[in-house]
């Protein structure tokens, strides 16, 4: 006996009749034959598994990503509660009660930090958690080598005590360095440069020779970089509370005056010129830093003025203290250090500076600098 085909009946059939099957229903009439039905069949038993596995893929992705979270929230957890039971004693921080005497913020809101305006101890452990690196950078030439004992020894005193700590030594004789004990977490690299007649050009070739330690070693090795005078002392701590992007230090013999009397560039051939309404404060060139990117693009851009003023016969006043005045004036630092930072010794001290941290000693120029 012939059998007919036995076929179920489509969607689209299902739809133009109007029927709602709660199973599959089979009519004599419809042209789907037995084979394309075990097929229809077979694909539908495929959809159904592949959905089964999405979901089941879900489930799984659910249950780790739940697990994952659990884990992190712990841990953050414990890592609180570890901060939290050696957390550090210090008095009640006040927004009414201060210093009156000094200005402790600038009007674009970087801090300008003065004693009395931190808590030393809360500021180091805030930053000895994050692990950072500091470097620093002298140069020693020529009879200037003779003040590098007293600044290495003072910086192993006062400077970032308890910090990864790298010193970079720039001298035109590298067997004049003096044996300097270096503690524990800290180093000392001495790299040699050219000596020079003129002490203009020792002075303006610093920013090309830290352009080039960062660009080379610190970008890969070091969090943060502070460029210092080598004929300088540190008297007391310099610490985290100076680590910002880009730090500028108020220079001691300026800080208290007005725009015309700040001795800013003011030639306008010069690209370090500054208009007589231009200017915030005049920054030392003994002292400043930041962020390793930060410095990195001060450097380069001071170069390139200096070097494009050169190639026209134009040297600014205080060379590369004049273009650090303009990029800074341009570029905001985002801290401002207090002259406590780099004070003058021949100056009498301000009653405002409660600390002297770093301080240029007495010197003759003439005996010193190669062209006075």
């Amino acid at each position: 006996m012939q059998r007919e085909p036995v076929v179920v009946q489509s969607q689209r059939a299902r739809a133009r009749s109007g029927t709602r099957p709660a199973h599959l229903h089979f009519l004599v009439d419809d042209q789907l034959t037995g084979p394309e039905l075990r097929g229809w069949l077979g694909m539908e038993r495929v959809t159904r598994k592949a959905v089964a596995v999405i979901l089941l893929a879900g489930l799984l992705l659910g249950v780790l990503h739940y697990y994952t979270l659990s884990n992190r929230t712990e841990s953050l957890g414990e890592e609180t509660k570890i901060s939290a039971d050696s957390s550090l004693r210090y008095k009640q921080p006040s927004v009414v009660h201060g210093r009156t005497d000094v200005v402790s913020v600038t009007p674009w809101l970087a801090p300008v930090v003065w004693e009395g305006t931190f808590y030393p101890v809360l500021i180091d452990s805030i930053y000895q958690r994050q692990n950072v690196s500091i470097a620093a950078t002298v140069f020693a030439v020529g009879k200037y080598v003779q003040f590098l004992k007293n600044f290495l020894e003072t910086a192993e005193q006062f400077f970032f005590v308890g910090f990864d700590v790298h010193v970079y030594v720039f001298t035109d004789q590298p067997d004049a360095i003096p044996d300097v004990r270096i503690a524990d977490g800290r180093q000392l690299t001495v790299r040699s440069v050219p000596s020079s007649n003129r002490w203009q050009e020792i002075s303006a070739r610093r920013m090309e020779l830290i352009q080039a330690l960062i660009e080379e070693t610190l970008l890969a090795h070091a969090d943060y970089i502070f460029c210092l005078d080598v004929d300088s002392k540190f008297h007391g701590r310099w610490g985290a509370e100076s680590l910002s992007g880009l730090v500028a230090v108020l220079h001691p013999g300026y800080y208290e005056d007005g725009r015309s009397r700040l001795p800013y560039e003011r030639r306008p051939q010069s690209r370090a010129y500054m208009a007589p309404e231009d200017g915030d404060f005049y920054y030392c060139g003994g002292a400043f830093g930041g962020s390793v990117q930060e410095v990195l693009l001060l450097t380069q851009t001071c170069r390139h003025n200096f070097e494009a003023d050169a190639r026209e016969g134009i040297e600014a006043a205080w060379q590369e203290e004049s273009h650090l005045n303009k990029y800074m004036w341009i570029h905001k630092p985002t801290k401002v250090l207090s002259p406590e930072y780099l004070w003058q010794d021949f100056h009498p001290r301000d009653p405002k500076m409660h600390i002297i941290r770093f301080s240029g000693v007495v010197k003759n120029y003439a005996d010193i600098r190669p062209n006075v």
